[in-house]
């Protein structure tokens, strides 16, 4: 049974800057969130330090088996894909590439089951299509969905591609993303 709000982030290309500013400032929302990022293994630590640093609330490289937390972020660690079982605990598994990389935000995004929690998936900067599929999925079950506008992305690829699936509800810069999330989600 879900205990809490989720929030999906995926980004890849361009990713650390604009999750910074994402982030910087943002009370704790009454959420976990998700976060899947593209990048190698050796900048997990760093990314989650700088994201650490950004906001008020805590963020942790995912483990396998973790109970999911309001006012967290849980970073997918490289080279593992991060699934979410009932929507309440954090399921790791190595398994090969899906649209290309690994972790896969479509996999995490695919693994929300409908609840009467809230539910929101967001696509940002990054080339080719993984999260699109995630996005639509988390559409059909009721949640809202957000892609990164043309003109603050780094690569439009991922955002486009979620918004060529006619499922986004925002399309939008970041900065605009995060007051959609504040206000949908609250404060925790």
């Amino acid at each position: 049974m879900a205990r809490n709000n989720i929030i999906v982030i995926g980004i890849s290309t361009g990713g650390p800057q604009v999750l910074r500013h994402l982030f910087e400032g943002v009370p704790k929302l009454n959420a976990s969130i998700l976060l899947v990022q593209h990048m190698p293994k050796w900048i997990n630590e760093s990314m989650r330090k700088t994201l650490d640093a950004s906001t008020d609330m805590d963020v942790l490289i995912a483990e396998d088996g973790a109970v999911l937390k309001p006012a967290t972020i849980y970073v997918a660690p490289s080279t593992l894909h991060m699934e979410v079982i009932n929507n309440s605990s954090i399921r790791l598994y190595e398994a090969p590439k899906v649209c290309f990389v690994c972790p896969s935000i479509d996999i995490t995004m695919a693994s929300i089951v409908k609840s009467r929690k809230k539910i929101a998936a967001v696509v940002l900067t990054g080339i080719g299509k993984d999260g699109a599929n995630g996005l639509a999925h988390i559409k059909k079950i009721g949640g809202v969905t957000f892609a990164q506008d043309k003109a603050s992305s780094t690569i439009y690829g991922m955002p486009q591609a979620a918004a060529n699936t006619g499922c986004v509800d925002f399309v939008a810069p970041p900065s605009q993303i995060v007051q959609h999330l504040v206000q949908h989600f609250g404060e925790a």
